[in-house]
């Protein structure tokens, strides 16, 4: 099964020393959804407040919580801002574009959690949104 990669590419897997991807998925159609995402992402980075971006390094400061708290925490945010955010797309489309928001929001904050961050939120939207992105590359 080919996983979509944050950058819009797509992971291949080693066989026989040779790199190979799954054929069945179109990477054109990969491509216009992650600029269709990106596009999203633009326009909703401004309605998340510094405030909650803040609230969200603290937690991923805190060592002594686990990635399943910080999970939890990272989804319930989500949640609140998709609420708040008035939008005619699909609400599962709003709450992935604003993991991918917080988690860009928090690196450029605070850089060296970038590894803490990108792990959680990959795993978030794994967790949260894996069924929704397969439907849409395969759509």
């Amino acid at each position: 099964e080919s996983e979509l990669q944050c950058d819009g590419n797509r992971s291949g897997h080693l066989q026989n020393g040779e790199l190979e991807s799954d054929a069945a998925v179109n990477e054109d159609v990969i491509r216009i959804i992650a600029a269709q995402l990106a596009e999203i992402g633009d326009k909703l980075e401004k309605d998340v407040q510094a405030k909650v971006v803040n609230d969200l390094v603290q937690h991923f400061l805190n060592e002594n919580l686990s990635g399943e708290e910080i999970m939890r925490h990272m989804s319930r945010v989500v949640r609140e801002l998709a609420q708040a955010i008035p939008s005619d797309m699909e609400q599962e489309k709003v709450m992935l574009v604003l993991a991918m928001v917080l988690t860009k929001k928090i690196v450029n904050t605070v850089p060296f959690l970038l590894h803490r961050v990108f792990t959680t939120s990959v795993n978030f939207i794994n967790q949260q949104f894996h069924n929704y992105v397969v439907e849409m590359v395969s759509a």
